[in-house]
């Protein structure tokens, strides 16, 4: 069976921060946003910088932004639409357009700073708008007009468009009629991934070849340039690591201060990259069942090892005998799996994980459906975003096709040895083998040679990006400095470490790096 597993990575920092303000159907907590007494500032951008670009990309780069009060968000928030070209290799070609939000800052405004929360297919533009205090610190929102946009094939830009809400519940929801694991099992879910892939072709206007880090990196330029920016200002999470060391790598001259929270590893192969996602959400489910079985309220006993077989034994219940929602929708194991891994990337959603699993042991799928939901991008029926769609077109062409039987054998035995619990519900057939348009994506180590200091942040028990890529990727940089935040989670930044924050900080307001390599317990 091929496979190409990077599908675990998803909406990066958004599902947390997300999480935050979906949790309040289970708690009924929400946090306010917008500085309290903040008045805007006129809504004027600087002028564009064209210095050195090509005279078939000068009318891109010299185009004047206008922006306008945000539909939501409050009034420290504005709005534009960024002209680029679909195909960066041929700019004659057609147009796309890239939606575009300002937080203005609160103070002094020393630049902008883009953001990312990762992917890739994760919106930046709600990110911003729905939690930009989560994005960025506070000295941060003072200091800087900080900026999210949606990449090209995402949400409000130019977006990739498949199934419509009842056939995105069949694909994501329905229970396989076959075994799992059987030919006929394959079969049907091969057969499921060419329509979806039919679908994004028929609906999506053209755009697939042109959805790629790459293009995507190279529209960050022209953010930058038309909003006046020198340099590049950069905070990307998750996959929005991936998409800055690329920016790093193509304008070296241009990068200005970039940090990297949650990194992706540029150099190893889609097959290495959901391998190792299924160890560390393992690692982070036995931290989790740990601190379940150390709490009152948890509904496993016994060792950790016995607590996971049982949750194993669950697993195996609800892939034999699916739950019933409210909604007539059936919760069958994979579902389970998407809720199970939607919590678990943040220590703060353990306690709505234990609602979850409390539930499916009662024969109540209500809490797991929320959480899968949420990680599908799903409220009510209704599908928010276009994460799934963005999603799929990504990695359909930014990761090379892999037919090499003997790494993937060495892969799924080491998926079983490392992830048991995970592993029977992790692989399955390739979703990409159907999509209309070959990868022109490669993998390989990112240097960025001459763009000067940038910070990588890594967790140590990070589920969603494991602490050995950030390793990696800061070590590949030329300029790479690794700062390791000990503890749980996906991500470090703004996460209630003074260490990680301070540093942070610093550099983006001060340009102070640390003197090597920083640990921060």
């Amino acid at each position: 069976m091929k496979t190409r597993q990077t599908s675990r990575l998803r909406r990066g920092a958004a599902i947390v921060a997300g999480l935050a303000a979906a949790s309040m159907m289970l708690s009924g907590c929400l946090y306010a946003m917008i500085p309290e007494g903040a008045e805007p500032r006129p809504s004027t951008t600087n002028a564009p910088d064209t210095e050195g670009v090509s005279a078939e990309l000068l009318p891109f780069y010299e185009q004047t932004l206008e922006w306008a009060a945000c539909d939501s968000g409050g009034a420290m928030f504005d709005c534009t639409s960024v002209t680029a070209p679909l195909d960066w290799e041929n700019p004659a070609a057609g147009e796309i357009e890239l939606a575009v939000v300002r937080h203005q800052a609160t103070g002094q405004p020393v630049g902008s700073l883009l953001t990312n929360p990762g992917g890739p297919g994760a919106s930046g533009r709600d990110f911003i708008l729905d939690s930009v205090d989560y994005a960025v610190g506070a000295d941060l929102i003072e200091s800087y007009d900080v900026i999210g946009f949606d990449p090209r094939g995402v949400g409000a830009s130019t977006a990739v468009t498949c199934f419509d809400a009842a056939d995105m519940d069949s694909y994501l929801y329905d229970i396989p009629a076959s075994a799992r694991g059987t030919a006929e099992w394959e079969a049907e879910l091969t057969e499921r991934n060419a329509q979806f892939a039919d679908a994004c072709e028929a609906n999506s206007a053209g755009i697939l070849p042109h959805v790629t880090t790459v293009n995507s990196a190279r529209d960050m330029d022209l953010i930058r340039a038309v909003l006046g920016d020198k340099e590049l200002n950069y905070l990307g999470y998750s996959y929005g690591t991936f998409l800055g060391a690329t920016y790093a790598n193509l304008y070296p001259e241009k990068a200005g201060r970039l940090v990297l929270d949650g990194a992706i590893d540029p150099a190893v192969s889609g097959t290495e990259v959901g391998t190792t996602q299924a160890l560390g959400f393992e690692s982070a489910l036995r931290a989790y069942m740990q601190d379940c079985l150390d709490s009152d309220s948890c509904p496993f006993n016994g060792t950790v090892d016995e607590a996971m077989a049982d949750l194993g034994a669950l697993l195996a219940a609800v892939d034999r005998t699916p739950l019933k929602n409210d909604d007539g929708r059936m919760l069958g194991a994979d579902s389970l799996m998407t809720a199970i891994i939607a919590a678990l990337y943040s220590e703060g959603n353990w306690s709505y994980l234990t609602q979850g699993l409390e539930g499916a042991l009662q024969g109540d799928p209500y809490v797991a459906f929320v959480l899968a939901d949420f990680y599908n991008g799903r409220e009510d029926g209704v599908y928010l975003d276009n994460s799934t769609e963005a999603f799929r077109a990504y990695n359909c062409m930014d990761y090379p096709v892999e037919d090499d039987q003997a790494a993937q054998a060495a892969a799924d035995t080491k998926l079983a040895e490392g992830a048991p619990t995970i592993a029977p519900y992790w692989n399955g057939p390739d979703p990409c083998a159907g999509w209309a348009h070959p990868p022109t994506g490669t993998r390989g180590e990112i240097h960025a040679e001459g763009a000067g200091p940038i910070l990588v942040v890594g967790t140590t028990n990070d589920p969603a990006t494991p602490y050995e890529w950030s390793v990696s990727l800061a070590e590949q940089l030329e300029g790479g400095v690794l700062i390791t935040r000990v503890g749980e989670g996906h991500t470090g930044y703004n996460k209630g470490n003074t260490c990680v924050d301070d540093a942070v900080d610093a550099f983006f307001l001060e340009d102070a790096v640390p003197d090597g390599d920083l640990k921060c317990e």
